[in-house]
């Protein structure tokens, strides 16, 4: 596997190393020995998966509050998109910076977003699913959300934003008295 580290500390990308011959493909999703220097004592408590239809819909920015603060690792599985981090965490030298990456079924890549990070993607193909893999269990009283299009982190999203749900639509601003998450 290749780790490539971005700005922003702990959103790393995972590249697995892919065999194929004349039958087809075969790559390591996930080894907990290979990324203990990532994922340290934290375990994998949950796996969800998503399927978006409209190309252009925006799903995020979700996060969970301290006490239950998750790492999430994210795969395309189907199509692609485009993934983004927001670093949320208090005193961080990039709080409220983004990062943004391609994920495709076909480079299989990974995105390890850390606790106190925002999560959200773009669908940049039709019928795009995600597999997200969770170090804490959902726990709608820490959920959290940003607004996609907020001045504040003015997201590069690289379509025209066509669908987004109205719960992800309500999520607030950020207030200028916003110090982040402590975690």
């Amino acid at each position: 596997m290749k780790v490539t580290h971005t700005a922003i500390q702990g959103v790393t990308v995972v590249e697995p190393t892919f065999h194929a011959d004349n039958r087809g493909s075969f790559a390591r999703f996930y080894c907990d020995r290979e990324l203990a220097f990532i994922i340290g004592d934290r375990r994998i408590v949950q796996i969800n998966h998503s399927r978006t239809s409209a190309v252009g819909a925006v799903r995020g920015m979700h996060f969970q509050s301290p006490p239950h603060s998750e790492m999430k690792l994210v795969r395309c599985l189907r199509g692609r998109v485009w993934d983004v981090a927001i670093d949320l965490r208090t005193g961080s030298p990039t709080f409220l910076q983004w990062h943004g990456e391609m994920l495709s079924r076909e480079d299989a890549r990974m995105m390890i977003i850390p606790e106190g990070c925002a999560h959200g993607f773009q669908v940049l193909e039709p019928n795009t699913e995600l597999l997200y893999l969770h170090t804490n269990y959902y726990y709608p009283t820490a959920e959290g959300g940003l607004r996609h299009d907020d001045s504040r982190l003015a997201i590069n999203w690289p379509l025209p934003v066509t669908d987004i749900s109205a719960r992800d639509n309500d999520h607030p601003l950020i207030k200028p008295d916003f110090r982040g998450l402590q975690v």
